[in-house]
Protein backbone atom coordinates (compact mmCIF):
# COMPACT_ATOMS: atom_id res chain seq x y z
CA UNK A 1 0.00 0.00 0.00
CA UNK A 2 1.39 3.42 -0.97
CA UNK A 3 2.07 6.07 1.64
CA UNK A 4 -0.78 8.11 0.16
CA UNK A 5 -3.26 5.26 0.62
CA UNK A 6 -1.99 4.57 4.14
CA UNK A 7 -2.55 8.20 5.09
CA UNK A 8 -5.96 8.31 3.38
CA UNK A 9 -6.97 5.29 5.47
CA UNK A 10 -5.64 6.91 8.64
CA UNK A 11 -7.62 10.07 7.89
CA UNK A 12 -10.79 8.08 7.20
CA UNK A 13 -10.40 5.95 10.36
CA UNK A 14 -9.96 9.07 12.50
CA UNK A 15 -12.65 11.18 10.84
CA UNK A 16 -10.33 13.70 9.23
CA UNK A 17 -7.72 13.97 11.96
CA UNK A 18 -4.10 12.82 11.81
CA UNK A 19 -1.67 12.55 14.71
CA UNK A 20 2.01 12.63 13.83
CA UNK A 21 2.57 9.68 16.20
CA UNK A 22 -0.05 7.57 14.38
CA UNK A 23 1.55 8.30 11.01
CA UNK A 24 5.01 7.38 12.33
CA UNK A 25 3.57 4.15 13.77
CA UNK A 26 2.49 2.99 10.30
CA UNK A 27 5.90 3.72 8.79
CA UNK A 28 5.35 7.21 7.39
CA UNK A 29 8.33 9.55 7.75
CA UNK A 30 7.84 13.10 9.00
CA UNK A 31 8.84 14.74 5.67
CA UNK A 32 6.36 12.48 3.82
CA UNK A 33 3.63 13.28 6.32
CA UNK A 34 4.22 17.04 6.13
CA UNK A 35 4.16 16.90 2.32
CA UNK A 36 0.82 15.08 2.47
CA UNK A 37 -0.60 17.55 5.01
CA UNK A 38 0.46 20.47 2.86
CA UNK A 39 -0.91 18.98 -0.37
CA UNK A 40 -4.28 18.22 1.24
CA UNK A 41 -4.50 21.55 3.10
CA UNK A 42 -4.58 20.16 6.63
CA UNK A 43 -4.47 22.67 9.47
CA UNK A 44 -2.58 22.29 12.73
CA UNK A 45 -5.01 21.86 15.60
CA UNK A 46 -2.48 21.27 18.34
CA UNK A 47 1.07 19.99 18.68
CA UNK A 48 1.27 16.88 16.48
CA UNK A 49 -2.45 16.94 15.59
CA UNK A 50 -3.76 18.02 12.18
CA UNK A 51 -7.26 18.27 10.71
CA UNK A 52 -8.43 18.02 7.12
CA UNK A 53 -10.59 20.86 5.74
CA UNK A 54 -13.65 18.57 5.99
CA UNK A 55 -13.01 17.39 9.55
CA UNK A 56 -15.61 18.18 12.17
CA UNK A 57 -13.54 19.30 15.12
CA UNK A 58 -14.54 18.37 18.63
CA UNK A 59 -12.67 20.10 21.47
CA UNK A 60 -13.18 17.23 23.91
CA UNK A 61 -11.74 14.77 21.41
CA UNK A 62 -8.76 16.99 20.53
CA UNK A 63 -7.91 17.46 24.22
CA UNK A 64 -8.02 13.70 24.77
CA UNK A 65 -5.75 13.17 21.74
CA UNK A 66 -3.18 15.56 23.14
CA UNK A 67 -2.72 13.64 26.36
CA UNK A 68 -3.29 9.97 27.14
CA UNK A 69 -3.49 11.02 30.80
CA UNK A 70 -6.70 13.00 30.38
CA UNK A 71 -9.93 11.38 31.59
CA UNK A 72 -13.06 13.54 31.62
CA UNK A 73 -14.45 13.68 35.13
CA UNK A 74 -16.73 15.63 37.48
CA UNK A 75 -18.90 18.17 35.57
CA UNK A 76 -17.63 17.02 32.18
CA UNK A 77 -18.37 13.36 32.96
CA UNK A 78 -21.87 14.32 34.17
CA UNK A 79 -22.38 16.10 30.85
CA UNK A 80 -21.17 13.08 28.85
CA UNK A 81 -23.53 10.86 30.86
CA UNK A 82 -26.42 13.23 29.97
CA UNK A 83 -26.98 14.23 33.60
CA UNK A 84 -26.09 17.87 33.02
CA UNK A 85 -27.68 19.62 30.06
CA UNK A 86 -24.49 21.53 29.32
CA UNK A 87 -20.92 21.50 30.45
CA UNK A 88 -19.63 24.39 32.54
CA UNK A 89 -17.45 27.17 31.11
CA UNK A 90 -14.49 24.83 31.19
CA UNK A 91 -13.77 21.14 30.90
CA UNK A 92 -12.90 19.08 33.94
CA UNK A 93 -10.38 16.26 33.71
CA UNK A 94 -8.47 13.93 36.01
CA UNK A 95 -4.81 13.01 35.50
CA UNK A 96 -2.33 10.92 37.46
CA UNK A 97 -0.52 12.59 40.36
CA UNK A 98 2.90 13.70 39.09
CA UNK A 99 1.66 14.68 35.63
CA UNK A 100 2.37 18.34 34.83
CA UNK A 101 -1.02 19.90 34.04
CA UNK A 102 0.26 23.43 33.32
CA UNK A 103 -0.64 23.34 29.60
CA UNK A 104 -4.14 22.14 30.41
CA UNK A 105 -4.74 24.71 33.15
CA UNK A 106 -3.35 27.47 30.90
CA UNK A 107 -6.24 26.66 28.52
CA UNK A 108 -8.78 26.99 31.34
CA UNK A 109 -9.23 23.26 31.91
CA UNK A 110 -9.91 22.33 35.53
CA UNK A 111 -7.55 19.50 36.51
CA UNK A 112 -7.92 17.04 39.36
CA UNK A 113 -5.17 14.57 40.23
CA UNK A 114 -5.42 11.03 41.56
CA UNK A 115 -2.95 8.34 42.59
CA UNK A 116 -1.83 6.34 39.53
CA UNK A 117 -3.35 3.08 40.83
CA UNK A 118 -6.81 4.72 40.95
CA UNK A 119 -6.57 6.64 37.67
CA UNK A 120 -8.11 3.91 35.48
CA UNK A 121 -10.76 2.74 37.97
CA UNK A 122 -14.13 3.03 36.21
CA UNK A 123 -12.57 4.28 32.95
CA UNK A 124 -14.86 3.92 29.94
CA UNK A 125 -15.27 5.59 26.54
CA UNK A 126 -18.36 7.66 25.77
CA UNK A 127 -19.36 9.41 22.55
CA UNK A 128 -19.36 13.20 22.42
CA UNK A 129 -22.18 15.11 20.75
CA UNK A 130 -20.28 14.82 17.47
CA UNK A 131 -19.73 11.07 17.83
CA UNK A 132 -16.09 10.91 18.91
CA UNK A 133 -15.14 8.44 21.64
CA UNK A 134 -13.49 10.14 24.61
CA UNK A 135 -12.25 8.70 27.92
CA UNK A 136 -14.42 9.38 30.93
CA UNK A 137 -15.39 7.64 34.15
CA UNK A 138 -18.50 5.53 34.50
CA UNK A 139 -21.36 7.09 36.41
CA UNK A 140 -20.55 5.32 39.69
CA UNK A 141 -16.95 6.54 39.70
CA UNK A 142 -18.15 10.00 38.66
CA UNK A 143 -20.50 10.19 41.64
CA UNK A 144 -17.67 9.27 44.01
CA UNK A 145 -15.51 12.00 42.44
CA UNK A 146 -18.35 14.50 42.83
CA UNK A 147 -18.81 13.57 46.50
CA UNK A 148 -15.06 13.77 47.15
CA UNK A 149 -14.90 17.21 45.53
CA UNK A 150 -18.26 18.55 46.73
CA UNK A 151 -16.66 21.56 48.43
CA UNK A 152 -15.17 22.61 45.05
CA UNK A 153 -18.40 22.10 43.10
CA UNK A 154 -21.68 23.92 42.71
CA UNK A 155 -24.04 22.44 45.33
CA UNK A 156 -26.82 22.33 42.73
CA UNK A 157 -24.70 20.15 40.41
CA UNK A 158 -23.97 17.80 43.29
CA UNK A 159 -27.69 17.45 44.12
CA UNK A 160 -28.76 17.04 40.47
CA UNK A 161 -26.17 14.28 39.99
CA UNK A 162 -27.36 12.28 43.00
CA UNK A 163 -31.06 12.70 42.20
CA UNK A 164 -30.53 11.76 38.58
CA UNK A 165 -28.58 8.65 39.56
CA UNK A 166 -31.32 7.58 41.96
CA UNK A 167 -33.82 7.63 39.06
CA UNK A 168 -31.66 5.66 36.60
CA UNK A 169 -32.74 2.15 35.71
CA UNK A 170 -29.13 1.17 34.94
CA UNK A 171 -27.74 2.22 38.32
CA UNK A 172 -25.42 -0.23 40.04
CA UNK A 173 -25.58 0.45 43.78
CA UNK A 174 -23.24 -2.44 44.59
CA UNK A 175 -20.53 -1.03 42.30
CA UNK A 176 -21.17 2.48 43.60
CA UNK A 177 -20.61 1.31 47.18
CA UNK A 178 -17.44 -0.58 46.17
CA UNK A 179 -16.02 2.59 44.65
CA UNK A 180 -17.22 4.65 47.61
CA UNK A 181 -15.23 2.42 49.98
CA UNK A 182 -12.11 2.72 47.79
CA UNK A 183 -12.43 6.53 47.81
CA UNK A 184 -13.49 6.62 51.49
CA UNK A 185 -16.79 8.39 50.89
CA UNK A 186 -19.06 5.44 51.74
CA UNK A 187 -20.41 6.91 54.99
CA UNK A 188 -21.31 10.20 53.33
CA UNK A 189 -22.82 8.39 50.34
CA UNK A 190 -25.03 6.20 52.51
CA UNK A 191 -26.57 9.30 54.13
CA UNK A 192 -27.52 10.71 50.73
CA UNK A 193 -28.80 7.40 49.37
CA UNK A 194 -31.01 6.84 52.40
CA UNK A 195 -32.84 10.03 51.52
CA UNK A 196 -32.99 9.45 47.77
CA UNK A 197 -33.75 5.72 47.45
Amino acid sequence: MSYENKLHKLVKDHRGIIKTADALNIGITKPTLYKYLDEHKFTKVSHGIFASPKAELDNMYVISLRSKQVVYSHDSALYLHKILANTSDRYTVTVKTGYNPSKLTAEGIKVFTIKPDLHDLGLIYVKTDTGFDVPTYNIERTLCDVIRSRSDMDARVFQVALRSYAKRTDRNIKLLMEYARVFRVDKILVKYLEVLL
